[in-house]
């Protein structure tokens, strides 16, 4: 179902799952696990999450979710089952690494979940993204109504969750779901050159910057505190005082 590989301090984490890369309980659990095995290798800083399909995602495995509707089972399984999508993405979400969804090919429902939990999304113009589970009575029920609306704001959360519009790569960056959007031919090399220009920079202010970005969706924390406290620890961490020396010897 997955590819990981570390190249560097970049790990690329390929979806193989013909013929969609469709998400189910075995997926779920599979990913969990390389999650685990992420957060605890300091060597990398940057998670790349492409597909070698033609599909990036298409999002919940429909048939296991037909199944789980009619066998009858109980509502708090299906509910537990809704928590492992949630719980997967909040760790992507909360990595101290920064993570890449390179979204070549279609990005639907808990595909394109998936990549708004990523830190940055580039999408090739061909790309087909959107959250249309209310053609089948459902809502995206994997944090894509709370990710798309603090992303765009409600006027476009209700564009494509209300409206279940399908929108291609040029029309998600117009809108700001995703930061880039390139030809298809293009969007290998164009990820390559974004990836290799994040590569060399400090993890250490990368996390913490990643911390003050989400403090400032969270009402409960005081975002500007947040700053000083990761600015305080910065300016006491090797790295940081190595960096600023080099800036200086140039």
């Amino acid at each position: 179902m997955f590819d990981l590989k570390h190249q560097g301090n970049v790990s690329v984490l390929t979806l193989c799952h013909p013929p969609a890369n469709a998400i189910g309980h075995a997926w779920l659990e599979e990913i969990e696990s390389i999650l685990d095995e992420l957060e605890g290798n300091e060597n990398t800083n940057i998670l790349h999450l492409r597909s070698d399909q033609n599909i990036f995602c298409a999002g919940a495995d429909l048939k296991e979710y037909k199944a789980r509707m009619e066998s009858g089972e109980d509502v708090s399984e299906y509910k537990k089952y809704l928590q492992s999508f949630h719980h997967v993405f909040t760790r992507i979400e909360s990595m101290n690494k920064l993570t890449v969804a390179e979204v070549g090919g279609a990005a639907l429902g808990g595909g394109f979940e998936l990549s708004l939990s990523c830190d940055l999304r580039i999408a090739a113009h061909e790309a087909k993204l959107g959250l249309p589970e209310g053609r089948l009575g459902l809502i995206p029920g994997a944090g894509g109504t709370q990710r798309l609306t603090q992303l765009c704001g409600p006027s476009t959360a209700n564009r494509i969750i209300l409206a279940c519009e399908i929108v291609g790569g040029q029309t998600a960056l117009e809108l700001g779901m995703v930061q880039w959007a390139v030809p298809r031919d293009e969007l290998a090399a164009k990820t390559q050159e974004l990836i290799d220009g994040c590569a060399g920079l400090s993890s250490p202010a990368l996390a913490g910057a990643k911390k003050c970005i989400a403090a400032a969706q969270d009402p409960a924390i005081d975002g500007y505190e947040m700053e000083i406290a990761v600015s305080l620890e910065l300016v006491q961490n090797p790295d940081s005082k190595r960096r600023v020396a080099e800036f200086f010897d140039k």
